[in-house]
C-alpha cells in the first residue's frame, strides 16, 4: 500500500514560480513510477510529467516542456515537480500518482495507475 501527499500549491502571478511536492509512504516507493496530473474545472484530467524508479527516464506533456521538471528523490520517499514560467492556463488542481514498474512514457495512460494523492491547487492569476 501506498499513500500520496500533495503540498505546495497556492496562488502565484503569471510568469512565477512554484514547486509541488509529493511525499509517499510505504517501503517499496523506490519500485513506483511517479507522475503528475491535473484537471481544471470543466476539464478532464490530463498528464502533466512523470519520473520512472530509477530518476532517469523522464516524459513531459508537450504544454509543460521547458517550463516544469520532475524529480524524485527515493530517499526522501518524495517527488518534486518544479513549475516555472507558469501561465493562467497551468491553474488545476494537481495529482501526484504512482505505477508500478511502469516508464515515464507508458505513465501518460491513466489506466492502470496504482495510487493517486488527494491533489493540491495552483492557481495562476493574470
Amino acid at each position: 500500500q501506498v499513500q500520496l501527499v500533495e503540498s505546495g500549491g497556492g496562488l502565484v502571478q503569471a510568469g512565477g514560480s512554484l514547486r509541488l511536492s509529493c511525499a509517499a509512504s510505504g517501503r517499496t516507493f523506490s519500485r513506483y513510477a511517479m507522475g503528475w496530473f491535473r484537471q481544471a474545472p470543466g476539464k478532464e484530467r490530463e498528464f502533466v510529467a512523470a519520473i520512472r524508479w530509477t530518476g532517469s527516464n523522464t516524459n513531459y506533456a508537450d504544454s509543460v516542456k521547458g517550463r516544469f521538471t520532475i524529480s524524485r528523490d527515493n530517499d526522501r520517499n518524495t517527488v518534486y515537480l518544479q513549475m516555472n514560467s507558469l501561465k493562467p492556463e497551468d491553474t488545476a488542481i494537481y495529482y501526484c500518482a504512482a505505477a508500478l514498474g511502469r516508464t515515464a512514457q507508458a505513465m501518460g495512460v491513466m489506466a492502470g495507475i496504482n495510487y493517486w494523492g488527494q491533489g493540491t491547487q495552483v492557481t495562476v492569476s493574470s
